[in-house]
């Protein structure tokens, strides 16, 4: 059937995607390789940024470089966005959207010559769920991510996610279970993922929702750790807060997309939320939780930002307990309203309010670290040698090296330059 390779760019929702559709070409016979030496590279794209759209097209170029006989597939986000500019790269050979990307094994091992096509339908339509468990992209390979629900409902005036990944979709439990009994046997440690995570279940029959998971998943699988990736703070329910503080089986890791603490620019990005609804969820979380890890994506930059606005944001974000932030510079998505909008922000302005940010976060991520000195933390140890993740979500390293994929108590004894480590 001949030899693949599979790069994927982007999010753990992408990771996924490209581990299922590995397990269905092997399963079909193909043979994973090296992509200098593969008949068929497929690039598993993001689209979240114009910098995730450049790194695509520039290992398009690579490929071609490195394999020029290799047959070149691109699926995913982008595929899905601008076929048709991505059909245009010298050595393209197919482009495959989200829409048609579960497909590709079938559509493969049609004899049928291609060259330059497109397959790219509706994806509002899509009701596949395609996803695999998947090692972490860093290269850790202790800390397995599941997928569990795609797509997304919302429409922020931002984001170009809904129109490439389509409706919200949930794996049904007992798949879920199945996978999370299988992956609880092999790791400490499992992370629980998707595009809108806590979504999950609205899509199903019954009344379930994502509390209810974890709750049969601590029930009914050996796993001695779950973490939840990234639930929006609407989702994060008193009842959700409530189970993950109880179990010490559920890592103390929240984090909650804020985008910002401004009110008029939440109402301009529409999002479903203002100010003090996020500020009630982060601040149950840390009396429930006084030792959580609690961060947010923040974006900096939004079309019209004015510096009033900004210093909303900044302010807010210094008042709450957060311990680290993932700060994102605006990025203008064609077919998004606000890309459309007449007020953008200068680029220099945006870089350096992202600069302010940063620093605010290094420093709040820092105040947290300090506050573990001579604490004891429960830690699962990593591959990477000598290291290990806390359940709230701080890198240690260890005093001595320890059998990756434990989970494990160690003292603190001080500061790493991004981290922690271990009493001697």
């Amino acid at each position: 059937m001949g030899t693949f390779f599979i790069q994927n760019f982007g999010c753990r929702a992408t990771q996924a995607d490209g581990a299922a559709l590995e397990a269905s070409l092997l399963g079909r016979g193909f043979e994973a390789a090296d992509r200098s030496r593969a008949d068929l590279v497929i690039l598993n794209t993001c689209t979240v940024t114009s910098s995730a759209d450049d790194d695509v097209r520039q290992a398009v170029r690579r490929v071609r470089r490195e394999n020029p006989g290799a047959r070149i597939i691109v699926t995913g986000c982008y595929a899905q966005r601008a076929p048709e500019e991505l059909a245009a790269l010298p050595g393209v050979t197919w482009v495959i959207g989200n829409s048609h990307k579960a497909r590709i094994p079938e559509l493969l091992a049609d004899e049928t010559p291609y060259h330059g096509q497109i397959r790219v339908g509706d994806i509002f339509e899509q009701q596949e769920f395609l996803a695999a468990a998947v090692e972490d992209a860093a290269g850790d390979r202790t800390r397995p991510n599941l997928k569990i629900q795609d797509g997304c409902n919302n429409r922020c005036s931002f984001c170009i996610i809904p129109f490439v990944r389509g409706r919200s979709r949930s794996a049904r439990p007992e798949w879920v279970v199945q996978q999370v009994r299988h992956l609880g046997e092999r790791y400490r440690e499992v992370v629980l993922s998707g595009i809108n995570l806590g979504r999950w279940g609205r899509d199903l029959e019954g009344r379930m929702r994502l509390a209810d998971l974890v709750r049969r998943l601590l029930a009914e699988t050996p796993v001695e750790r779950l973490r939840l990736s990234s639930v929006e703070p609407m989702d994060l329910s008193d009842d959700l807060l409530g189970l993950m503080a109880s179990s010490p089986r559920i890592a103390q890791h929240v984090h909650a997309p804020l985008q910002t603490g401004s009110d008029t620019v939440l109402r301009r990005m529409h999002r479903k939320y203002r100010p003090r609804h996020y500020e009630d969820r982060i601040r149950k979380a840390r009396a429930l939780m006084p030792d959580a890890a609690i961060g947010a994506d923040v974006m900096v930059g939004f079309p019209g930002e004015s510096e009033a606005e900004f210093e909303d944001n900044r302010a807010f974000i210094e008042s709450l307990p957060f311990t680290y932030l993932h700060v994102f510079t605006y990025s203008e998505r064609p077919g998004t309203p606000a890309a459309a909008a007449a007020d953008h922000v200068p680029m220099r302005v945006r870089k350096e309010r992202n600069r302010i940010l940063r620093e605010l976060a290094a420093r709040k991520n820092r105040e947290f670290r300090e506050r573990m000195i001579g604490r004891t933390l429960s830690v699962v140890t990593l591959e990477q040698a000598g290291m290990a993740l806390s359940g709230n979500y701080l890198k240690v390293e260890l005093a001595a090296p320890r059998e990756p994929n434990r989970i494990i108590e160690v003292e603190i004894a001080g500061l790493t330059e991004a981290g922690l480590k271990e009493k001697s």
